[in-house]
């Protein structure tokens, strides 16, 4: 039977990224913390061992005890339609992570060659994709957004300081909202420390962003954790709403409304997480 992650990909905090011709990763990173599991058949792939790793991801999906998301390459190379010819109508495929996406239609495309019933995530690689991607949360199949900062910041020449970062990251946010989709998924942190690690994603919940791209196992307690409310604010929901309905619902001034929303969403997520109020 396919495991049933407690977190889904709507909510999923931790992404996490395994190479795809590392097959021996594959059962590890299924058996792991991360929310939803990715392997990456793109970046992580020389251009000559494609066929080769596509194959191994193909087979293991294909056991019907085990399921994950695939990285496949973007629209404008000649993997793509073989990427997405050998993933349709995978028992164990969740759903695509489709690279360096430029345009509604990237997704649209994708989407209907998967058959149109498998979710598309488009990462967000570049200038001009940060510039449509209010078009690509709108197109038919799109899942989530998701950042590919190191790309963007090579494309656009952007350091990786938090202030040049804020632009892409809040364009994402705003066009998720817009498209209706849940936030947007941050893109990786490649030092191993964790303090390093805990600080950005910190900054990713206070830019609106609701996941994460994670590149080691090691890191997904930290994201995890960060990413989640803590039991600090699920006290203080669950306070609120307890007030709120000892008082009859009534709303008593202009700030009932938006703390109202806070509450109930941080009580969602709260029970999504499993954390518990302090």
């Amino acid at each position: 039977m396919v495991k049933n992650r407690k977190v889904g990909p709507e909510d999923a905090r931790s992404w996490l990224l395994v190479n795809g011709a590392r097959t021996e990763l594959f059962d590890v990173a299924y058996e792991s913390r991360a929310d939803q599991v990715v392997l990456d058949i793109e970046d992580a792939i020389d251009p000559g061992h494609k066929d080769e790793a596509r194959a191994g991801v193909v087979e293991w999906l294909s056991r019907s005890d085990r399921s994950a998301w695939v990285r496949i390459n973007d629209r404008s190379t000649p993997f793509w339609a073989d990427d997405v010819a050998g993933l349709a109508g995978l028992p164990g495929l969740l759903g695509v992570m489709l690279a360096k996406v430029e345009a509604a239609e990237h997704v649209t495309e994708t989407y209907d060659r998967l058959g149109g019933a498998t979710p598309v995530l488009a990462l967000v690689e570049s200038a001009l994709g940060i510039e449509e991607v209010v078009n690509i949360a709108r197109a038919r199949g799109a899942f989530r957004l998701a950042f590919g900062s190191g790309d963007y910041r090579r494309d656009t020449g952007t350091s990786a300081d938090d202030l040049a970062m804020a632009y892409p990251r809040t364009r994402l946010v705003v066009a998720s909202r817009i498209g209706g989709l849940p936030g947007p998924i941050d893109g990786p942190t490649v030092s191993s420390s964790h303090p390093v690690l805990r600080e950005q994603s910190a900054v990713t919940v206070s830019l609106g962003l609701t996941g994460k791209l994670c590149l080691d196992m090691d890191q997904l307690p930290v994201i995890n954790e960060v990413i989640s409310p803590t039991p600090s604010d699920v006290a203080w929901a669950r306070d609120f709403l307890a007030d709120f309905d000892a008082r009859g619902q009534v709303i008593r001034d202009g700030s009932d409304l938006p703390r109202l929303g806070r509450a109930r969403k941080i009580e969602r997520l709260a029970n999504v997480f499993g954390v518990q109020p302090s």
